[in-house]
């Protein structure tokens, strides 16, 4: 089993660029902020090399405002994070360590839903 693995590549003019690998069809990506899907998101095929795609995903300029802005990338339908990345403004960033909070308040949050609807579809 080939595991599927998405690597930043760069930020560049409001676009977050990576590469997929692992994957011979197409993936379905989604992007959130604050739980929120992000308009845009393409996966195109990297000529020549098999199994490769290129993601790109846009920064809304309404998601750069004071503080931590931690974008999320899965698969569509998994709740299995593929990366992420961090956006700090307003504030020199001092320390990493309230993007990984916010990551960590993110995931818990889904962790959350995901058991409430377990107990719910149990229940039935």
């Amino acid at each position: 089993m080939i595991e599927t693995r998405l690597t930043k590549t760069r930020i560049r003019g409001g676009l977050w660029e990576g590469v997929l690998s692992g994957s011979q069809e197409k993936p379905a990506i989604e992007v959130t902020l604050l739980e929120r899907p992000i308009a845009g998101v393409t996966v195109d095929a990297v000529p020549d090399r098999s199994g490769e795609w290129a993601v790109r995903v846009p920064i809304p300029a309404d998601a750069l405002s004071e503080g931590v802005q931690t974008f999320v990338i899965r698969e569509t339908g998994s709740a299995e994070t593929l990366a992420h990345f961090t956006i700090i403004t307003g504030v020199a960033m001092e320390d990493d360590m309230r993007a990984e909070v916010d990551l960590l308040r993110q995931e818990l949050d889904m962790l959350k839903r995901a058991f409430r609807r377990h107990c719910l579809e149990t229940m039935a």
